[in-house]
């Protein structure tokens, strides 16, 4: 999901003050306000750390939303180890239609007006990187914070949800250990039973149903999560994204000048392809921004330059694709 793509009406430049919350909703010391911050905080230290190994920098696009709040979108593109790489956050408020708080929480609301327009606030962090190595990995994580009000009866909700997931075209088993380990050290340190759940959570969410197999390796993944303190996952949330740079850097900086061939670079677009078909198809997010008439360079950033789709390609036995291919359709425990 990519809360970051939400808006409902048309984008104009945003306004000067900091805060993407308008003043009588910019509780700093709240969990909306909070979150911002990290979501932030976060944005400006992953593109940092980015920029520091690609040389290029990313080009930002600042916007508001009528009606309440607006985004930050960052995007690097054709730079020297990434084809694509954005980092986007959002904070938006106000009022949506049925058919996106369907999108959004999962949740059936058969028998409800279909005109309705339910008040909301949402706040998340999305993010791709699609390297131009078929040996370095795709890697997408995305985090947000969702609230309703009490409306037709439903009383008002509030949930956590994201995660952070790998996508490599070649299987590198110490690679996916450090990190799968990486996210397990973090789970680990708030709740035990975090890896194991969101492990198998993200398994089964990024699943590409008519094919029978994974998106990519995994990593974690929760949705609608408010079984504790907001402050608990507040925190968790903080720590997650405090970990992607130590979880796909390095393996970047191992395999971004790796040699490559025609046959390798074909094999990374075809993956990209089942990339593309997944978040048209499967994702809630998408859906969701989509249903909300957002902002579609937003919603879409997730999409690689190039992709490939070969009719009825099988690897043949035996090959590092065949592996790669036996991964999806087999999951394993990495950490």
């Amino acid at each position: 999901m990519q809360p970051s793509a939400v808006a409902s009406a048309p984008l104009k430049a945003a306004a000067s003050r900091d805060s993407l919350l308008k003043p009588e909703l910019d509780d700093q010391f709240g969990v909306r306000g909070r979150f911002e911050k990290i979501i932030r905080d976060a944005q400006d230290a992953i593109c940092r750390a980015i920029e520091e190994v690609d040389g290029t920098p990313f080009h930002e696009d600042r916007w508001e939303r009528e009606g309440g709040g607006g985004g930050i979108s960052r995007v690097l593109q054709n730079g020297k180890v990434w084809e694509k790489a954005g980092v986007n956050v959002s904070v938006v408020y106000g009022t949506m239609p049925v058919e996106a708080y369907r999108a959004a929480a999962g949740r059936d609301l058969s028998g409800v007006d279909k005109d309705s327009r339910i008040p909301f606030f949402a706040a998340g962090i999305s993010s791709v990187m699609h390297p131009h190595n078929p040996h370095a990995p795709t890697m997408h994580f995305n985090y947000r914070y969702f609230e309703t009000e009490d409306w037709n009866g439903i009383p008002g909700q509030w949930w956590f949800g994201g995660g952070t997931d790998i996508t490599p075209s070649y299987v590198v088993p110490e690679d996916m250990q450090h990190f799968h380990g990486t996210l397990r050290r973090v789970c680990d340190a708030h709740d035990p039973a975090f890896y194991p759940r969101f492990k198998k959570w993200c398994d089964d969410y990024f699943c590409i149903r008519h094919r029978g197999e994974t998106r990519g390796l995994g990593g974690i993944f929760f949705d609608d999560l408010n079984d504790r303190p907001k402050d608990q996952l507040l925190d968790f949330a903080r720590d997650a994204l405090a970990a992607v740079t130590e979880a796909y850097v390095p393996i970047i900086v191992k395999h971004k000048d790796d040699a490559f061939t025609d046959k390798q670079r074909e094999w990374q677009q075809i993956r990209r392809g089942r990339y593309v078909e997944f978040n048209l198809v499967y994702d809630r997010g998408t859906t969701f921004g989509l249903k909300t008439g957002g902002r579609t360079e937003s919603i879409l950033m997730s999409l690689p330059v190039t992709a490939t789709w070969l009719y009825d390609y099988h690897p043949e036995a035996g090959t590092p694709e065949a592996e790669l291919l036996d991964c999806t359709r087999n999951p394993r425990d990495w950490a």
